[in-house]
């Protein structure tokens, strides 16, 4: 089952949208309502996550959540980030003409 977050009203933004982000993964969205409805994506987070909007966070809104099949509301932890290439790596980068530590390759 995948990953259930809790998106938070944040604001307005000066285009009219409101901003809606989610403390867990800090994905950020901007969602305009109608009569010209759109959703864009200001910040991913976690995108294998399901995310619900939440204006109050209260036991009734984790219990609509379970009514629609989206199971229990949980807090994870963001992914490591990956780790840097090591010597040998760099060297291989440097032979295909990748510059991993900003110096110059021959």
């Amino acid at each position: 089952m995948r990953p259930i977050h809790q998106m938070r009203l944040t604001g307005r933004l000066a285009s009219g949208a409101d901003e809606w982000s989610c403390p867990t993964c800090g994905r950020r969205i901007a969602l305009r309502r109608p009569p010209d409805p759109e959703l864009t994506v200001l910040e991913t987070g976690d995108e294998s996550a399901v995310h619900v909007g939440v204006i109050e966070p209260n036991a009734a809104a984790a219990a609509a959540a379970e009514k629609y099949g989206l199971g229990p509301i949980q807090e994870v932890p963001r992914p490591p980030r990956p780790t840097a290439p090591d010597a040998e790596d760099r060297a291989w980068l440097a032979e295909i003409g990748i510059d991993w530590d900003g110096d110059a390759v021959a």
